[in-house]
């Protein structure tokens, strides 16, 4: 058992939070219990996520997508006032961090994408910010986009859509976990022959074909399950808590 001041402060110092600006809070979201024994992570915040965490008697959840983004309604209606009135009632608290956890350079989802590939020499993308948002690497041998699609579906335990922008062999990849599909232009610009990320939008593909690059949409939570688990299990080794990931499927 440990204060919950202690985690967010922890979490704080860690994500870096303070100099990244983003489209929602990061920290603490909704006020729990002050004393937590148990926490429970997860990609998104979501109704099923907060029943997984009641049924296992969590203090807390940490996710990656919380609440409260920059331009949603304000009111506190529906599916809102449903997922607040059962973090209320159970009195969990909600912590969620965004943009800091993509960038991590050791925790974040793009540094976890990299390292389930096994790709070599990562490092950010230069010149964008926050420093990490685009990541990029080598693989050790050569490699077909085919291959590559391969091992993706593998790892990822999903389908993942391909479009092979050329006959180019692959070494270097750049890649944004989530919805980065709009980055590919400084993929290319950076000299990587395959851009990785979440989704895809219908100029994606245009823009794969007319520069010659090949693209990977993998899905956006599949690509960001790497980053809270890693976050999630950082936590559980400083605190000596009980950390549990409970991943909640989501084709998108």
């Amino acid at each position: 058992m440990f204060d919950r001041n202690q985690l967010i402060d922890f979490l704080q110092a860690e994500l870096q939070t303070d100099r990244i600006k983003d489209y929602c809070p990061n920290g603490l979201q909704v006020e729990g219990k002050q004393y937590i024994k148990k926490i429970v992570t997860g990609v998104t915040a979501s109704q099923a996520l907060i029943d997984a965490a009641i049924s296992a008697k969590a203090d807390a959840i940490l996710v990656h997508h919380g609440y409260f983004w920059k331009g949603e309604a304000v009111e506190i209606t529906g599916m809102k006032k449903r997922r607040l009135q059962s973090l209320l009632q159970h009195d969990i608290n909600l912590l969620a961090y965004h943009l800091p956890l993509d960038v991590h350079p050791t925790l974040g989802n793009n540094a976890q994408l990299g390292k389930l590939m096994q790709l070599q020499n990562i490092m950010p993308l230069p010149v964008l910010e926050p420093k990490g948002i685009v990541m990029q690497g080598n693989f050790a041998t050569e490699q077909t986009a085919s291959q590559v699609q391969l091992q993706l579906e593998q790892l990822l335990q999903r389908k993942v859509l391909l479009h092979q922008g050329g006959n180019s062999k692959i070494t270097k990849v750049a890649w944004c976990t989530g919805g980065g599909q709009g980055y590919i232009e400084q993929a290319v610009t950076a000299g990587a022959q395959l851009f990785i990320t979440g989704e895809v939008s219908e100029q994606t593909i245009h823009v794969s074909r007319e520069l010659g690059i090949h693209f990977i949409a993998a899905g956006h939570h599949a690509t960001e399950r790497y980053g809270i688990k890693a976050l999630g299990e950082y936590v559980a080794k400083h605190f000596a808590v009980e950390v549990e990931f409970i991943d909640i499927d989501n084709p998108a």
